[in-house]
């Protein structure tokens, strides 16, 4: 997965400043318009009021070609421009074709970059907004057989690639069951993304002061790992087209055409929220994204013209970007505060 997706080289992310939209393999919030950015600048603003810090830092991880950034930077400048003078951009992107790319479409906004690269920050007081990086992480597929946790590996036979199933590479993936109390039935495969948890960590450890809003795809470890989900969650996006996860007996999805799709797999938020507190960190909410943006006002948007109701659906409705996309708020060396998006509910379905 991390050779198919981040080889410097052939990795479908590093090969192109952008996947995503129509004209890409799946669409993500940003790509509705600047809606969702400046709902998200509305939450950074109220976050920086509470830090009172002279200099404050918008990370953004996982950045891309600076799009949303280029969204949330706008939509500050025009409602809080004494926030936007003292505010310094760092941007965290692997591929070295995104980050060349960034300053074009920042614009005017790119005045505030003042750092991009594909490591985090070494230290940074503000808010870092990582908006589906989490899935895209590489992990460890792991399945049940009787009462042995097996992990799948991939080797190549002939001119093709095919799964094979041996001991566990690590024992850190039994001790990450152990840790989140879960028990796998024979026979049920699933995902373990000690990547994210390691990001977590490195991220709180990185952040002096200040909150991190996390949204991706995904669930609590005790929804993920169940019967729901006893296949796995591991699953491909190739022109709007999901494929996956596998089916008993069919060669995976995430072998085919390595390089030229996107992999992915559901994250488990309990894994990471603990990851976090375990650095310092509380966690100040977790909630579908369409609480979310209500509590930062979406529903108040002028939604008059097409464009923006078209936006505001997609942001919103059950069963699209609105459920399927949880946020997790997390906060360090910030007390316990009240937030506008948590204002409207507080749930995750």
């Amino acid at each position: 997965m991390e050779l198919a997706l981040y080889d410097s080289d052939f990795g479908y992310y590093a090969r192109a400043a952008r996947r995503s939209g129509r004209a890409g393999d799946f669409f993500t919030s940003v790509d509705v318009g600047p809606l969702f950015g400046e709902l998200l600048a509305r939450q950074i603003i109220e976050m920086a009021a509470l830090m009172h810090t002279p200099l404050f830092d918008l990370v953004e991880a996982g950045a891309g070609n600076g799009r949303l950034s280029g969204d949330i930077l706008r939509a500050i400048q025009q409602r809080d421009p004494a926030l936007y003078e003292h505010l310094r951009l760092q941007l965290v992107e692997i591929s070295a074709e995104a980050r060349a790319d960034q300053r074009t479409t920042l614009g005017e906004a790119s005045d505030r970059l003042a750092s991009s690269s594909a490591d985090l920050p070494a230290d940074f007081e503000g808010v870092l907004v990582a908006n589906e990086l989490l899935d895209a992480l590489p992990v460890h597929q792991v399945v049940m057989r009787g009462d042995e946790l097996r992990e799948v590996y991939v080797e190549a036979r002939g001119d093709r690639l095919a799964t094979v199933e041996g001991p566990l590479s690590t024992p850190a993936l039994r001790q990450y069951f152990e840790h989140e109390h879960v028990a796998l039935e024979s026979g049920w495969r699933a995902e373990i993304n000690l990547r994210a948890a390691e990001w977590t960590r490195h991220a709180v450890r990185a952040l002096k002061q200040g909150f991190m809003i996390l949204i991706d795809y995904g669930h609590p470890a005790a929804e993920l790992y169940s019967a729901g989900h006893s296949t796995g969650t591991l699953t491909t996006f190739s022109r709007h087209t999901m494929a996956g996860p596998e089916r008993a007996g069919d060669v995976p999805a995430w072998l085919e055409r390595p390089g030229q799709q996107d992999i992915t797999a559901h994250v488990d938020f309990t894994g990471v929220q603990h990851a976090a507190e375990r650095e310092g960190a509380t966690t100040l909410a977790f909630l579908d994204q369409t609480y979310f943006l209500l509590g930062l006002g979406a529903a108040e948007i002028d939604a008059s013209d097409l464009k923006t109701r078209l936006a505001l659906k997609t942001l919103l409705m059950p069963g699209g970007l609105g459920s399927t996309l949880k946020v997790l708020i997390l906060g360090k060396n910030v007390g316990t505060p009240t937030l506008l998006g948590c204002s409207f509910r507080v749930r995750a379905t």
